[in-house]
């Protein structure tokens, strides 16, 4: 049985996390700490669990074998190191840092304690992603040469997203950093190639801290265009993904959840659009991540693209700031 500490309630898929401990057969939550110690104790109340002023008192707790992160963002570092230096392996709310020193930091911490590390990135293992990433090494669709991935919702609008939410320094960035890693990291893996530089533009319809409607775009070497959308003033935005390529084009989520080819590469695929069966989803992020904890493995895949997620961030972050393309190759690790 992996016993695990929660590290906050700040995030709104907390408690969703909190969920799938539960509904694991080899894991549960034994402990709770928050920088709100209020809603920390009733979380921990909630669930007939310790509830720990201090998070190093907690981290000391030997019969504590991981914790699970959904601190602020500007926090992630500083938890992350305490808890990989007290031997805890960490399951944590993307993204994995904000910035690429902080990655960098938090992986040499993992790698020095020798801590399973896995970030929730979970549209990485659902059936359209799947079922995409096939097509895509069939290169049914000739040279990937566009792809545009949208999320949005009416969080800000509506009113239902919490307060704390549009917070620039627990949040470090709002729409994009928060709805957009989806459609940033989906981007760059069907991209299939590195991402050279990052403009990004911000707006702020409901005038909070932090931008509420944001566009990025990712420039390859081969020409190539990734197009990042996201949103919390939308009420009827679909997510969305189209990938276009020399030779054809996919397309999911226009509006109904059905994923679309039409491609010259494939006689039955060239006259018409067709629709093609997606796949159930794989093992989610947090079940990966207890079968590295048993298995001695690591998410090597999961963690690459987080370490790229970041440094998409950080780059569509500075991009908005200066009004200017801002090349990966700037960013100081």
């Amino acid at each position: 049985m992996i016993r695990i500490g929660k590290i906050s309630y700040w995030h709104v898929h907390a408690w969703d996390y909190t969920k799938q401990a539960q509904a694991h057969p080899d894991a549960e939550i034994v402990a709770v700490w928050d920088e709100n110690p209020e809603r920390g104790k009733e979380a921990a109340d909630q669930q007939g669990v310790a509830f720990y002023a201090s998070l190093d008192e907690m981290l000391a707790q030997d019969d504590i074998d991981a914790v699970i992160v959904d601190a602020p963002t500007r926090m992630h570092r500083d938890v992350m190191l305490k808890a990989a230096a007290a031997g805890k392996h960490i399951f944590t709310e993307k993204v994995l840092a904000p910035t690429l020193h902080e990655v960098n930091e938090i992986l040499d911490a993992v790698d020095r304690n020798k801590v399973k590390l896995t970030v929730s990135l979970p549209r990485l293992n659902d059936g359209y992603t799947l079922a995409i990433r096939d097509i895509l090494d069939q290169e049914l669709l000739g040279q990937v040469t566009q792809v545009r991935v949208r999320l949005s919702h009416n969080g800000a609008t509506a009113g239902w997203l919490p307060d704390h939410f549009y917070k620039l320094e627990d949040c470090l960035g709002g729409a994009l950093i928060d709805l957009g890693c989806h459609p940033m990291y989906l981007t760059r893996l069907f991209l299939q190639q590195d991402v050279e530089e990052v403009k990004a533009e911000f707006g702020y319809v409901t005038g909070k801290e932090v931008e509420d409607n944001a566009v990025a775009t990712l420039s390859t070497p081969s020409g190539a265009i990734g197009i990042v959308e996201a949103g919390f003033v939308n009420n009827f935005s679909p997510f969305s993904v189209e990938i276009h390529g020399t030779e054809g084009s996919i397309l999911y989520g226009t509006p109904d959840e059905k994923l679309l080819i039409r491609t010259s590469r494939k006689g039955e695929y060239k006259d018409a659009w067709v629709e093609l069966p997606v796949p159930g989803p794989r093992e989610s992020a947090f079940e990966q991540w207890i079968s590295h904890i048993q298995q001695d493995t690591t998410a090597d895949e999961n963690v690459a693209y987080a370490v790229e997620l970041t440094k998409l961030m950080e780059a569509a972050n500075q991009s908005a700031r200066e009004h200017r393309g801002i090349r990966l190759s700037e960013l100081q690790g």
